[in-house]
């Protein structure tokens, strides 16, 4: 009798770009808001943007479907309508151009660092420069990182910007001030509102969902109104008392009133039950996206010019949601599509993280031609590498030799 044939071995499993950790308890907190009485506008949503608030150390979070609706939310409760200009970075996704615009304002793009892919200060004063006078500054961290926030607003606030911070790649990103304090993005010591997505691909994920920080009261209540169809239920904020009270002066019991049509851009218990689970794991999750990247640097530092990681400031702790590396794909002989299928052959997904949006049609249809170098040469050589929670250090020593080898290194 012969022997049986050898089993082939078992293939890598594929590493994506970006996932989703989900664990029992994730599980477990979302089936019991399942058997619960509320499955949106209920108890969980305020547990959530409470927890958010302290992880973040805001005054005030509102969360809401998706970092797009938090967006939009942003420019309504800034009053960033027809008649406004809003300055936002050409490295970024389509989103923090298109969310003020669809609330009526128009968008000057900004150039930025070629190594880093975030806005500069020079950048922002050149936008400034060719706007014709602006109404505000959507600046956003790329990847996890953040640029010069300090200078950002400094010049921001002389031109009388308002500052929206888009933090949907940096939940957890800190960085250190120049008076000395550690500051957290969300906490708003440099902007109005910063705004965070938790999509499955983000640090942490209700499956989809966003929120905005806020330090000002009245800013805040704007988010609200802003969530859910412009409208409002505090009797302080009623303007047709006829209708609001009864004659004893009492809140009639089924009355809310408009005070601008809006959208519903509302979460539900489900989501928030699964963000509060996943927020308690947001410590956890830093630290391991920290360590696959730092296992990154050093395993990528041997290629060279060609190949080296995204910019980062030394001031600057990121908790990476991408880890991008910038390629020269000229100088190695291949196409960035090519690397790119060879290591989806080897079972290993990545992106690029952005084409610049001043370059998609619409925009560049609607506002011409914009020269943007830093933005171009960026885009040109960057690709986004495997970086979630449940990473190996095996898996980043497979993409980081893979990734070597089909460039020739």
């Amino acid at each position: 009798m012969s022997a049986p044939a050898p089993k082939a071995p078992k293939a890598a499993p594929f590493l994506p770009y970006g996932r989703q950790v989900i664990e029992e308890d994730d599980i477990a907190a979302v089936c019991e808001a399942l058997r619960g009485d509320f499955l949106t506008t209920g108890p969980l949503v305020g547990r959530f943007e409470a927890a958010l608030a302290g992880a973040v150390r805001a005054r005030h979070a509102v969360a809401c479907a998706n970092g797009t609706a938090a967006l939009h939310m942003a420019a309504r409760a800034l009053a960033l309508g027809p008649g406004t200009t809003v300055i936002v970075p050409s490295i970024t996704f389509l989103a923090t151009a298109s969310a003020p615009h669809m609330n009526g304002a128009e968008i000057v793009f900004a150039d930025v660092d070629p190594r880093s892919g975030l806005m500069r200060p020079q950048d922002l004063e050149r936008a400034l420069a060719g706007s014709g006078g602006a109404d505000a500054v959507f600046n956003v961290h790329l990847n996890g990182a953040c640029g010069e926030v300090e200078e950002i607003a400094e010049i921001a606030r002389k031109s009388g910007l308002k500052i929206v911070d888009d933090a949907c790649h940096a939940l957890g990103t800190g960085y250190a001030a120049s008076d000395g304090t550690d500051r957290l993005v969300g906490d708003n010591a440099y902007s109005d509102l910063t705004v965070f997505s938790f999509h499955p691909v983000k640090t942490i994920t209700l499956g989809e969902g966003g929120a905005v920080s806020a330090e000002d009261a009245a800013i805040a209540a704007a988010l609200l109104r802003a969530r859910n169809h412009g409208m409002t239920r505090d009797p302080d904020e009623f303007a047709v008392e006829e209708a609001a009270f009864d004659a004893a002066g009492r809140v009639n019991p089924w009355y809310y009133e408009l005070v601008e049509p809006g959208f519903n851009w509302r979460v539900t218990d489900i989501q928030c039950a699964l963000g509060i689970s996943q927020l308690a794991k947001l410590p956890r999750f830093a630290a391991r996206r920290r360590a696959l990247a730092a296992a990154y640097d050093t395993l990528l530092a041997p290629y060279g010019e060609r190949l080296v990681p995204a910019a980062r400031r030394s001031s600057v702790s990121p908790v990476l949601h991408l880890y991008a590396v910038l390629i020269d794909f000229e100088a190695c002989g291949l196409s960035r599509g090519e690397v790119m299928r060879r290591l989806s052959a080897e079972g290993i997904g990545t992106q690029v993280h952005y084409f610049p949006v001043h370059r998609q049609r619409y925009y560049a249809e609607r506002y011409g031609a914009c020269d943007l170098p830093g933005a171009d040469s960026y885009y040109a050589r960057v690709l986004s590498l495997p970086l979630f929670p449940s990473m190996s250090m095996e898996d980043v020593e497979r993409v980081s030799l893979a990734l070597g080898r089909i460039l020739g290194f």
